[in-house]
């Protein structure tokens, strides 16, 4: 049994967490919303969406007029790309907008790019199989408490692409060099990165919540 399973907590509404000891006392769940345990895949979600579907693109995505200009009408901070000039300077996602509030309750929420990136410069980061499933493994450098990540792909259309190759994990925050774009922590390989993605595609949700909800 993995290490992340004999440290895990149970918080709000029955979902487990795990303390890594990070600075902001950030608490990570330990599986994908929609999973039970880590290694399951869970559902996965356009950005700013809180359901999963059958087809993922810029026709069914929910805060665009559509293709094919695909011009946000919602999350944008300039104007030059909004729907007729549409902008709300909007760059975090909104609870009602949150795939992690929305299924597992308050407290919960799709870590912002500053949380990904506090994850990875206090944790060390292997890409290994557990429990015969490929993914990236993080430990904390504080406590060795360890996280799983399954490589669960990402859906786009209504094909499941590179799953078991690829992990795709959005963050709540808008990429704001070009707001069609949300921020995600991607692996693949022996490579992993934040990366800008478009928001129209399915990708997998890992929750986390503050201490003071724990």
């Amino acid at each position: 049994m993995a290490e992340n399973y004999f440290n895990a907590q149970t918080g709000a509404n029955g979902h487990e967490y795990v303390d890594l000891g990070l600075p902001s006392g950030t608490l990570w769940a330990t599986c994908n919303i929609g999973a039970t345990i880590p290694e399951e895949y869970g559902d996965y979600y356009a950005w700013g969406e809180t359901q999963p579907k059958n087809m993922y693109n810029w026709i069914t995505y929910k805060y665009t007029n559509g293709e094919p200009d695909s011009e946000p009408t919602k999350y944008c901070n300039d104007s030059i790309f909004g729907y007729n000039g549409f902008t709300d300077n909007l760059t975090e996602l909104q609870g009602s907008d949150d795939p992690a509030t929305a299924n597992w309750g308050s407290g919960w929420c799709m870590p912002t790019k500053e949380q990904w990136d506090e994850l990875l410069m206090n944790t060390t980061n292997e890409l290994t199989t557990q429990n015969g499933v490929y993914g990236m493994l993080f430990t904390s450098k504080k406590n060795g408490v360890s996280l799983f990540l399954p490589a669960a792909g990402l859906r786009w259309d209504n094909r499941f692409l590179w799953v078991g190759l690829y992990g795709l994990y959005w963050s709540s925050t808008l990429y704001t060099d070009y707001p069609l774009l949300a921020w995600s922590f991607d692996f693949y390989s022996d490579n992993y990165d934040m990366n800008d993605d478009y928001r129209g595609s399915g990708r997998s949700v890992r929750a986390v919540r503050s201490p003071r909800q724990n």
